[in-house]
């Protein structure tokens, strides 16, 4: 079930992150909203890069980050919200893109922190077991993602779990919030909180149906009131 409850206590105990149910990640996120802010309040300080020895193909096209780094954050967000019996995750829902899509705007400050952190856990995942991080197994994966919670990877600053808390945010940023912003393809995420979507009205009739009224699989920027108006010029100047 990955990583997906794995908090700032930076492993305080010392012990392996716990494993809690995927209910448990999608009930949390549920308590932030199906638009979800920026909230990476853990941040780990640009370094000089490490190159990534990882071999990874471009599947779709970034905006900002490698086709390694790429690969490496999906197959993270792929341990801290996986696919499982009872639906989709952060995989499928391209959490990645909607990451990298922000990387290349609001959360343009944390793109170093990126590039650094995501080459030590791939750099590491080869020392450790011989073979890139998107390429190891989930129980390796989850051994490697353990070490950086538990700060056994020098280099984070300020912390391994500081870094692992900032993607997990913009994981559950990329998983649930509105498709506008490159993420939650297909509404997946908003499906998995039960979510119906964007509306301006519900009748009484809708009202009564409650989690089994039909989603409408609407992104607001869908709405009437979100349609961008083109700027008019050489006009008279009284707003015709």
């Amino acid at each position: 079930m990955g990583l997906a409850m794995a908090t700032s206590n930076n492993n305080k105990g010392g012990n392996k992150p716990s494993d809690p149910s995927r209910r448990n990640l999608i009930k949390g996120a549920g308590l932030v909203g199906a638009a979800v802010a920026s909230s990476a309040s853990h941040v780990v300080t640009a370094q000089n890069p490490v190159s990534q020895s990882v071999e990874a193909q471009v599947t779709e096209a970034l905006e900002t980050l490698t086709a390694a780094e790429a690969a490496t954050l999906e197959a993270i967000t792929d341990r801290i919200l996986p696919a499982d019996e009872n639906g989709p995750g952060a995989r499928e829902a391209r959490a990645v893109h909607y990451i990298d899509r922000s990387l290349a705007s609001d959360n343009a400050a944390f793109r170093a922190n990126y590039g650094v952190g995501l080459a030590m856990i791939d750099e590491y995942s080869v020392k450790q077991h011989g073979q890139s991080f998107h390429r190891l197994t989930s129980p390796q994966q989850d051994d490697v993602l353990a070490d950086v919670i538990a700060g056994e990877i020098p280099g984070f600053n300020p912390s391994g779990g500081g870094f692992f808390n900032m993607i997990r945010s913009h994981t559950i940023e990329g998983t649930f919030s509105d498709p506008y912003y490159g993420g939650n393809r297909d509404f997946i995420g908003w499906d998995m909180l039960g979510y119906p979507g964007v509306r301006f009205a519900v009748s009484s009739d809708e009202v009564s149906l409650g989690r089994d009224l039909p989603p409408a699989h609407q992104s607001a920027y869908d709405m009437p009131n979100f349609t961008k108006v083109i700027a008019r010029s050489g006009g008279s100047g009284n707003g015709n």
